[in-house]
């Protein structure tokens, strides 16, 4: 057999795998939901299937924050690179969110000791309002950033 017939075998059974597949494949794909009876058309699959069924009940009504209140140590706080926000807890219970990015260069700060500290030029930053502190290369306080506490949870607000 020659090359070109070959090939056009090698076709052949790659379109007769195709058309037994997808049958078998959308088969085995299912509605989460049951069909009402009486109903002519099938249900709209969900947008976020489940893979178990159940449903994860949240802890509080917004959902789970990004850090719980016992995360932050009053007179202290904790950086979260992620979502880009430093959470301070200046007195018990008064939460407060800066923006991670020093106003001096913009590197971003990386440590809360009793002040929000960038590791770039030395700037720190008072963890109750965001102000450059006294021998900071910083001139300009950190941005805020509103927070959601709900329960013991902090969230973006």
């Amino acid at each position: 057999m020659g090359s070109s017939g070959l090939s056009r075998r090698r076709a052949l059974t790659g379109m007769a795998g195709v058309s037994i597949g997808l049958p078998v494949l959308a088969a085995c794909g299912g509605d989460d939901e049951p069909t009402p009876a009486g109903a002519s058309d099938p249900p709209t699959p969900s947008a976020s299937p489940s893979t178990s069924g159940s449903v994860d009940p949240s802890p509080t009504a917004g959902g789970a924050g990004f850090a719980s209140t016992a995360d932050i140590p009053v007179g202290g706080g904790a950086v979260f690179a992620d979502e880009g926000v430093v959470v301070t807890q200046p007195e018990a219970g008064t939460f407060k969110g800066f923006d991670v990015r020093c106003t001096h260069a913009g590197c971003p700060v990386n440590q809360v000791t009793s002040t929000i500290n960038c590791p770039c030029h030395g700037s720190k930053f008072s963890i109750v309002d965001g102000v450059p502190q006294e021998g900071s290369s910083a001139t300009d306080p950190l941005s805020t950033v509103a927070l959601d506490v709900v329960g013991d949870q902090i969230s973006l607000a």
